[in-house]
């Protein structure tokens, strides 16, 4: 099966919320993005290379706990990189601002 061709981040983002609905999941996507954002500052305030090589593992670590032991499903990471990362992103910031909860309906 042939992965969805979507032709903006715009179309991508309701796909990955729909494949973010588990608490957990969602909890634990956003410890890992605040863990790359704080990793990101720390290397450049330190000047410390070490922060900068722990971000994919802090990311993905977390993320794809969610993934593969309470979503129960796969990463869009592997089918949709750019769209995926930008969408973590995105939806930390809805989270933080309350666009987005948690919590899942």
């Amino acid at each position: 099966m042939t992965a969805k061709k979507y032709k903006s981040l715009q179309e991508f983002y309701p796909y990955y919320l729909s494949e973010h609905q588990n608490t957990t999941s969602r909890v634990l996507h956003f410890i890992g993005t605040a863990l790359v954002v704080v990793s990101l500052i720390g290397g450049l305030l330190f000047h410390d290379l070490r922060f900068i090589l722990a971000v994919p593992f802090l990311g993905y670590g977390f993320a794809w706990v969610g993934h593969f032991f309470f979503e129960k499903n796969k990463p869009a990471t592997f089918k949709y990189p750019g769209y995926s990362l930008a969408s973590d992103f995105m939806l930390f910031w809805d989270l933080l601002n309350g666009k987005q909860s948690f919590k899942v309906k």
